[in-house]
């Protein structure tokens, strides 16, 4: 028990030295920190100091900031309310000009309105002419007539009067519209007489119609391909169909035939090509060109002809030339013989006569010779 309270006793001593000792360590530690807060205190205290007169300059440059940002805000003011005056100028401006344009644009529209009535009113009358057309040009060969006298300028003006023959006939007695005339005799044939009643039916029957037309079209084409394509007569392998309106022909090259087969190309097939009147000036003006180099190739021919001609009568001149030269030069030659025998001859008569002188003087000078006297003899 005695070593129970001793040991008891020891453990209190214990934690009375150990408070003892926290209590003096913690008056250490408050004293330090007493000190540290006191340091921070005058720092504290200076930098309030420096804050204070940090604010008061600072106080100083905002007023004279204050006074700059007013005298600049004063200037956008100012600034601002001319912008707007002149926005304001600018706007009104922009809307005059836009007024402008707005009355202009009525007024081109209004001209546009009042064109397009009278384009209508030019349409309307159009239709009424037409319609009196188709009335005049009711008839099938009245229609027959107009198509002939349109092939017939056409090849006015594009071939001359010798190149084309109008209603030419053949030995089977059946005549065609025209024919062109080609090199080596060959002839060109052109119908006009187009089945034009089974295109006007087609507006207003339909589809039936446009069959019709087009078994009319094939019908043609083959009565042109039994009639005037007659090589025994020095014809071509093949005619023109000429149609003699761009709206029918241009109907005939989107028309196809119960098998899906193009008109054109079965008129192709029988050796028949169908022309428009813009077409056929295309083909005729085509031909014309053909025409006049053939021409020129025969000019050219014949001009080939006359040069060899003159090339063989040159060769002649120039085999009598030589002849002649040689002649000439023959003749120069005895002409130069002669002269030169001519002028030896001379010399040899002067010397002849030279001689003669001389020798007559002579014989002056000396004495005569005395003859003896009879005794003598």
């Amino acid at each position: 028990m005695q070593q129970f309270l001793l040991g008891g006793l020891i453990v209190v001593l214990i934690v009375v030295v150990g408070l003892v000792l926290w209590l003096a360590r913690q008056s250490a530690g408050a004293q330090q920190k007493s000190a540290a807060i006191e340091s921070q205190m005058n720092d504290l205290r200076g930098e309030l100091r420096s804050v204070v007169n940090a604010q008061a300059q600072a106080a100083g440059q905002l007023s004279s900031i204050a006074a700059t940002v007013t005298q600049r805000l004063d200037s956008v003011s100012k600034s601002l309310t001319d912008g707007v005056a002149q926005s304001a100028s600018i706007s009104a401006k922009s809307q005059d000009a836009m007024r402008e344009e707005l009355k202009g644009t009525q007024s081109m529209m209004e001209r546009i309105y009042k064109q397009l009535g009278e384009f209508q009113e030019v349409s309307r009358g159009l239709s009424s002419a037409q319609q009196s057309l188709e009335s005049v040009l009711g008839g099938a060969k009245t229609r027959g007539i107009l198509g002939e006298i349109t092939l017939e300028r056409l090849l006015e003006d594009t071939l001359p009067q010798a190149q084309y023959a109008t209603q030419y006939r053949f030995t089977s007695g059946e005549a065609v519209d025209a024919v062109i005339r080609l090199r080596d005799k060959k002839l060109l044939a052109i119908d006009s007489k187009f089945p034009l009643d089974a295109f006007r039916r087609i507006q207003s029957e339909g589809e039936d119609a446009r069959r019709a037309f087009v078994t009319a079209v094939k019908g043609h084409a083959d009565s042109i391909a039994k009639k005037y394509i007659l090589p025994g007569e020095d014809t071509l392998d093949l005619a023109l169909m000429f149609v003699p309106s761009e709206t029918v022909y241009y109907e005939m090259l989107q028309s196809t035939d119960s098998k899906g087969v193009a008109l054109d190309a079965y008129c192709r097939e029988r050796r028949i090509v169908a022309v428009s009147p813009n077409t056929l000036y295309a083909h005729l003006c085509v031909i014309a060109m053909g025409l006049r180099g053939m021409q020129i190739e025969e000019n050219a021919r014949k001009l080939a002809g006359g040069l060899a001609g003159l090339q063989k009568q040159l060769g002649n001149f120039s085999e009598a030339f030589d002849k002649v030269g040689f002649h000439l030069k023959n003749a120069s030659q005895a002409y130069s013989d002669s002269g030169k025998k001519f002028d030896k001859a001379e010399l040899a008569l002067e010397g002849m006569l030279a001689s003669g002188e001389v020798a007559a003087g002579v014989q002056a000078e000396l004495p005569l010779p005395t003859l003896p006297a009879s005794g003598d003899r």
